[in-house]
């Protein structure tokens, strides 16, 4: 049987997820990733996407906006903004999200603005994913 690391997903309002995986895939701020056990301890940012986490049980997927994620040999803990099981994804809320994101970058001046417009298009292609 393949090793498993532990995977935790938490957001302010609850814990979505905790239970063994045999992979976790994660959209890293510099591009997505995915661990499984023996991974080298990574601590990163995400970016608005979608975590991916298979298990025995199959595969589960889950909607994040922004946050942290750690990465250990034994472990995966997602730490977002806001996050939603896939299927759950309130459609308004992320449409929302993405206008306050767009005004924010139209507003932004010297080096946040290329962060800023970064987040916007990466809230864009979320939303565009998850048709």
């Amino acid at each position: 049987m393949a090793e498993m690391l532990q995977f935790d997903l938490v957001s302010p309002e609850r814990r979505l997820a905790a239970f063994e995986a045999h992979e976790v895939s994660v959209p890293g701020a510099e591009g997505d990733m995915t661990a499984m056990a023996g991974h080298m301890p990574l601590v990163t940012a995400l970016r608005p996407g979608v975590v991916r986490a298979v298990s025995d049980k199959g595969e589960s997927t889950f909607v994040v906006t922004q946050g942290m994620v750690e990465i250990t040999a034994t472990s995966v803990s997602v730490l977002a903004e806001q996050a939603f099981p896939s299927a759950e994804a309130p459609r308004e809320t992320l449409e929302a999200m993405l206008a306050e994101a767009r005004a924010a970058a139209a507003a932004a001046e010297g080096a946040g603005k290329d962060a800023a417009e970064k987040h916007a298009a990466d809230l864009a292609e979320l939303i565009a994913r998850l048709g």
